[in-house]
């Protein structure tokens, strides 16, 4: 059988530290079974080095910070170093599959070298990008724009969430979109750390959290994941329980303007504790939480959530599809106009 070569592209690269589509990749590559299937990732990087993880080909793309295009540039920099190899390693069989719809204006040119090259062009539609509030009117109709342009030069549209891949048939039926939906998966095994782990009582003792007495969010401090809505929700309620932030902060303009807001500082339940890249640590926080909330409004399937329905004993989900047809009947949910849940 010849080999299968898979490029994957859109992602911040692996070994993964936070994001859906970094332990999509860590995983996809992690437990691989197939051995005829080769996988190369592009990686965000300060350098051009090349290196193997998972027995994957990972190359770094180095990508100045040039603000919203910055994404655009990694992409299409990505783009340009997988057909290069693909030429100079005249690789048959191949697929480029990227992970959201940034570069949509410059992949129909893109395309036709790929015909050319008798390689597909898989793509995964992500969430609503147009819709994030970070983005200004501008930067949101040429997300939109972007996203209509994909679907149309996509040989296939791989969706990890059925209101998106609805979404795409719908919106962008005059294509013919050929879509399929691929769940995602969740790590269910209990973490190997005890209760009385030294790293996971010193982690409580630096925050001063005690175990099953705080409630838990873990995901990007971004205004459409309802920060500002779980916290002044949060500092109205009765409840004596910690309110535990797993989130990097650091430079973040939200973050400031939200404190300044709220005064979500003068409340001392209410704790930002940095980010946590020890996975077997972050499970034993997860499953010693009383409870996980989850205020994700834009987007797809996302893997934080997974991961606190595999874990987490209740689970507080915003009440939106891409949440419930993931908790079904396995979680309670919440909304913004009748917003209490405490």
């Amino acid at each position: 059988m010849s080999k299968q070569h898979v490029f994957i592209i859109g992602s911040k690269g692996i070994p993964a530290k936070y994001g859906g589509f970094e332990t999509f990749v860590e995983n996809l590559t992690k437990k691989k079974i197939d051995k005829n299937i080769n996988y190369y990732v592009a990686c965000m990087g300060k350098n051009n080095n090349e290196f193997e993880h998972n027995e994957a080909m990972c190359f770094n793309i180095n990508v100045p910070n040039i603000g919203p295009a910055r994404a655009i540039y990694y992409d299409l920099n990505a783009l340009k170093y997988c057909i290069r190899y693909i030429k100079r390693n005249n690789i048959q069989n191949g697929i480029i599959y990227i992970l959201a719809c940034r570069i949509g204006p410059f992949i129909g040119h893109y395309k036709k070298i790929l015909l050319r090259l008798g390689v597909k062009l898989y793509i995964n539609p992500d969430g609503h990008e147009w819709k994030r509030a970070k983005w200004n009117r501008i930067i949101k109709k040429y997300w939109k724009l972007s996203e209509r342009l994909m679907v149309k030069h996509a040989d296939l549209l791989i969706c990890d969430s059925i209101n998106i891949e609805k979404y795409i048939i719908e919106d962008y039926k005059k294509y013919n979109p050929n879509t399929t939906f691929i769940a995602y998966g969740a790590d269910i095994e209990k973490s190997i750390l005890k209760d009385d782990d030294k790293e996971l009582l010193n982690w409580y003792k630096k925050h001063n959290i005690t175990s099953k007495q705080y409630y838990l969010v873990v995901g990007r401090f971004v205004p459409e994941n309802n920060y500002e809505t779980m916290i002044t929700e949060y500092m109205k309620s009765k409840t004596s329980k910690d309110f535990v932030l797993i989130t990097n902060v650091e430079k973040n303009k939200f973050y400031e303007m939200l404190k300044e807001k709220t005064k979500f500082n003068e409340d001392k339940r209410i704790k930002f504790v940095g980010t946590v890249y020890n996975q077997d640590l972050l499970k034993k926080i997860r499953e010693n939480a009383y409870g996980y909330i989850h205020g994700h409004e834009v987007g797809g399937t996302n893997p934080s959530l997974l991961e606190a329905l595999a874990t987490t004993d209740l689970n507080l989900l915003l009440d939106v599809g891409f949440n419930k047809e993931v908790g079904q009947d396995g979680a309670l949910y919440w909304n913004k106009q009748m917003r209490r849940f405490i």
